[in-house]
């Protein structure tokens, strides 16, 4: 559990980890070199791939090539069993517990778990909140999952709590792939401040102000992904 570790190294220290978001749907793999060199340059620490879409047909292909060229720890972040790759170093272990769809509650988990028993990848077992954020995106949509309002952090907390006592290790709250608003910093510090496990945050973020932000308000891991496919550099320039 090397990644895993290192991720509660890095909250034990409020060390913020910054994760750059690749979807094999929206990213052209010949461009994944040259990201990536980019990304190495900057304050990233992860690269996450993956997407809510699951017709992509290159997706094996995708994570090699990024995994080739990168020095970073590459983890899948997936939306659903087909997004699995043994050339990645560790995959997210989702469970949508914020909803009520058991396709993506354990349906989905128990397709990918005899494929993961074979292969040698960190399996990090994760608790997936899907929060508004202003419209409704790729994963509300495929999942059927209504998004927990950015407003009502006895639920968004309770449900994470309910997630680390069912033996997650990590809890992701995301507003989805091109929302209009990431996660509202207040339902951020409800949620950090009801849990013992680290915190992912992601979905809409689009300055580093809002980076810094989110991790003053609780955020151990960041994901961007949409301001670094309009601008790579997104972290050299800020």
């Amino acid at each position: 559990m090397k990644i895993y570790k290192h991720i509660l190294e890095k909250k034990e220290k409020n060390k913020l980890i910054i994760a750059a978001l690749l979807d094999p749907d929206s990213s052209d793999i010949k461009n994944v070199k040259e990201l990536i060199k980019i990304f190495e340059k900057s304050r990233i620490d992860f690269i996450f791939v993956g997407g809510s879409t699951t017709w992509e047909s290159n997706f094996y292909e995708f994570v090699h090539e990024v995994k080739t060229h990168s020095s970073l720890p590459v983890i899948i972040f997936p939306g659903s069993s087909n997004q699995i790759s043994e050339d990645a170093d560790a995959i997210l272990f989702l469970s949508l517990v914020s909803g009520r769809n058991p396709e993506f509650l354990i349906g989905e988990q128990i397709k990918a778990s005899p494929i993961l028993k074979k292969i040698d990848i960190e399996v990090i077992p994760t608790g997936y909140l899907l929060i508004d954020g202003g419209k409704i995106t790729t994963v509300e949509f495929i999942s059927g999952t209504s998004p927990i309002p950015q407003d009502k952090h006895e639920i968004a907390k309770t449900i994470a709590y309910a997630a680390e006592l069912l033996g997650m290790k990590l809890i992701y709250l995301d507003s989805g792939s091109g929302a209009q608003k990431s996660p509202d910093n207040k339902l951020i510090e409800s949620v950090k401040n009801y849990i013992n496990i680290p915190l992912i945050v992601g979905g809409g973020i689009r300055s580093v102000k809002e980076v810094e932000e989110k991790h003053k308000a609780g955020a151990d891991i960041i994901v961007v992904g949409n301001a670094l496919e309009d601008d790579p550099e997104f972290f050299l320039k800020n």
